[in-house]
């Protein structure tokens, strides 16, 4: 028995799947410690999307550390902080027309954004309900986890998850059904049983969940429907965020305008803990210390991600070339499905945020360990571990893609020969 399973709790999951010790890491690769070469399709479930230790954020974050630069700072004001904000406003808010929205900085990961999110909107309108939707994934701490359909994470929680109003995602019905119709409805009907909502929570791309794409009609649909019953419309974009849709929000493109947003993951750019709620300003009705955290000052993260607005998105450059990487991506996940699947393989996604739905999550997860052995590390999502996902690092190269397209094809083609071969 090795150290990590003598004394690592049994709630590890990742390093089940790839069981190997990593010591080195670059751009979309990982090392082992004897020097193997992985090509990384998870990109830390999204939270390196500029991939390992890039050049630049490594410089910046170097020379704060060797000049002695603040590490910790509580909500107090740092030269770190005044950067980020200054380069959060100027690059990524002001060129959207979000430069009214206020920042709050929650404790460092996903689920403390929610839980921000949600208690705010409570606050604000003074309503508990929250409505989510079927497969979303919003974090596991109590709040947020009842906002999650997940039922293994669900049942972790060991007490009731309340005050939440499930309705049907996008396509949950099938094609050609409009749940946001649905949502109006009950909404509308004093006898439904549904009481008038704080606010409604929404991944745009629904990544834990299968990476289930909703459309841009359903999306402005979703928003008129919030208006119309006064109730605040927060997105989720903690995965789906921070240039993986191939621009900064993934609902830029949509033309909605949400009340609250959550950000994490790929925020610090470097894998550094930072997560932020940022919101309209006529929103911000917290009481000093009404809602705080000990790690909200990660200034190490203030210093990485001000430097990737700087590097990636001072204009649309980065984006387009995201854009075309996904467009590739997805031709050739296209063409794979042809190959092994027609008619029982479904292309899934957006941008470099894709993947393929197999039959079942036996051939999923066959796939995916064919998959390491050959040095490509990637991950399963949906409801029953079904999607074969693909989450790269937004700098991938051409032929690192390729490689994993590559490697993908040669996992199906094995996977689906053993299963036929035990068939017969």
């Amino acid at each position: 028995m090795n150290i990590f399973e003598q004394v690592e709790s049994d709630v590890r999951t990742y390093s089940r799947s790839f069981p190997v010790v990593f010591n080195k890491a670059k751009g979309a690769s990982l090392f082992t410690e004897d020097g193997k070469e992985y090509i990384d399709f998870l990109a830390g479930a999204g939270t390196l999307n500029y991939g390992h230790n890039h050049p630049a954020l490594q410089k910046a974050l170097v020379d704060y550390v060797l000049a002695d630069g603040i590490t910790h700072g509580l909500d107090m004001y740092s030269t770190a902080k005044r950067e980020f904000l200054d380069t959060f406003h100027e690059i990524i808010l002001k060129p959207r027309g979000m430069d009214k929205f206020r920042v709050q900085f929650t404790g460092p990961t996903g689920t403390n954004a929610v839980e921000a999110a949600l208690k705010l909107a409570r606050k604000v309108t003074g309503r508990s309900e929250i409505v989510s939707f079927t497969n979303g994934f919003h974090g596991v701490s109590g709040g947020a986890l009842a906002c999650t359909g997940n039922e293994h994470h669900r049942g972790g929680m060991g007490s009731s998850l309340s005050d939440v109003t499930r309705m049907p995602f996008d396509g949950y019905l099938g094609e050609g059904v409009d749940t946001t119709e649905y949502l109006d409805k009950v909404l509308s009907d004093p006898s439904s049983g549904v009481d008038h909502p704080a606010a409604v929570i929404v991944e745009t791309i629904q990544g834990e969940g299968g990476l289930n794409a909703a459309s841009f009609e359903w999306l402005r649909n979703l928003e008129k429907v919030c208006r119309k019953h006064d109730m605040l419309l927060i997105v989720d974009d903690i995965q789906s965020g921070c240039g993986r849709s191939g621009y900064f929000f993934s609902f830029e493109k949509v033309g909605i305008k949400p009340d609250i947003i959550t950000l994490s993951k790929s925020l610090s750019g470097y894998g550094l803990p930072f997560a932020l709620t940022i919101f309209r300003e006529e929103l911000d009705q917290w009481a000093p210390g009404e809602h705080n955290g000990t790690f909200r000052g990660n200034n190490h993260a203030f210093v990485t991600a001000a430097t990737a607005f700087k590097t990636f998105w001072k204009d649309d450059t980065f984006a387009a070339e995201v854009r075309r990487k996904a467009e590739k991506l997805r031709a050739g996940l296209g063409s794979l499905i042809n190959k092994h699947g027609k008619g029982s393989m479904i292309l899934k996604g957006r941008g470099l945020m894709s993947g393929i739905e197999c039959p079942n999550g036996d051939l999923a997860d066959r796939v995916t360990s064919i998959a390491f052995e050959k040095g490509l590390i990637i991950e399963t999502s949906g409801a029953h571990s079904q999607v074969v996902k693909c989450l790269v690092p937004l700098v991938i190269t051409d032929k690192q893609i390729e490689f994993g397209l590559r490697v993908l094809d040669e996992s199906f083609a094995q996977a689906l020969a053993e299963k036929n071969s035990k068939a017969s």
